[in-house]
């Protein structure tokens, strides 16, 4: 006898959770009971679902048995190639419901939603700091715990993440695998490209929920808020005095060095900012210092 479509006559008797089929009800209770009834032969590990563990057992084995078929590459999940098979297609089936934007995966439409909802579920246990990310969270915890396991085998720097000694590496290499379309200037960074393909398509994701206006990038829109709050957390070690950003406190601690970075090329007077620096340019030599020339004219020494 067939059921009924869109009934659902097995139900959970402690959530009230219902389910089309009597063993997907049994599967469920596993959430409820902590019962892991299958475990891996080689590490122990156990799980609810035998499917679980059937795709657990591929990283001990490597097998792979998911393929593209247009160039190749092989997965060891299912899902995984479905991703993929996207990367050649260009299909982008999850969209942003505040801004339109789409996105590959259903994840990282989640992650992008962040952007307008403020939401930051990944909270440090320590210091209650909180992250829209996960992996955020993960480098914060480095503050604490200090901990840099992953080492460059070139200069010994290291790392809370690994995808930052990835990042690292690409300094001793010169490699830049991530290329612009539009004008295939390449970053050896990947969230470099991101950030300067919006000086293409001008989209500015990130907004002030003070005075409402918008930026391209995150760390901006984070100074941005500092003219609101007040806060200025960059301090200069020798006389106390505080700033709102990095920059104006780099530029401060020359009045106590006495650093002048900056060169004229045409007579080798030497500046503490650049802006006094085209001051005087403009003023002693009657330089319009416009294009690469100009640039070449105001030179920094470091």
């Amino acid at each position: 006898m067939e059921r009924p479509i869109g009934k659902k006559p097995y139900s959970c008797e402690i959530c009230g959770k219902s389910f089309v089929e009597k063993g997907n009800l049994k599967k469920h209770m596993g959430i409820h009971t902590g019962e892991r009834p299958f475990s891996c032969e080689i590490c122990e590990t156990s799980f609810r679902l035998k499917s679980d563990l059937i795709i657990h057992n591929r990283t001990h084995t490597g097998e792979k048995p998911f393929t593209c078929l247009t160039c190749c590459k092989s997965f060891s999940l299912k899902g995984n190639l479905i991703q993929h098979i996207r990367s050649h297609t260009g299909e982008k089936p999850y969209s942003c419901e505040i801004c339109g934007k789409s996105f590959t995966q259903k994840s990282s439409l989640k992650k992008h939603m962040r952007i307008h909802t403020g939401e930051k579920p990944f909270s440090c246990d320590l210091c209650n700091k909180s992250f829209s990310e996960k992996g955020n969270l993960s480098k914060h915890m480095g503050i604490h715990t200090g901990d840099k396991p992953f080492s460059c085998e070139v200069c010994s720097a290291s790392f809370t993440m690994k995808s930052d000694l990835m990042n690292h590496k690409r300094t001793h290499t010169g490699e830049k695998p991530y290329s612009c379309d539009l004008c295939e200037t390449s970053f050896s960074v990947r969230g470099n490209l991101i950030g300067h393909i919006r000086s293409h398509t001008g989209d500015k994701p990130y907004s002030c929920e003070v005075c409402g206006t918008s930026f391209a990038h995150k760390p901006h829109l984070k100074r941005h808020m500092r003219t609101h709050t007040g806060e200025k957390p960059y301090s200069c070690k020798i006389c106390g005095k505080s700033f709102a950003d990095r920059c104006t406190l780099t530029q401060h601690i020359r009045i106590h060095t006495g650093e002048k970075p900056y060169n004229c090329q045409l007579c080798r007077t030497s500046f503490s900012y650049k802006l006094v620096l085209i001051k005087h340019m403009q003023k002693i030599h009657n330089q319009a210092l416009e294009g690469l020339a100009g640039e070449r004219l105001l030179q920094h020494t470091t």
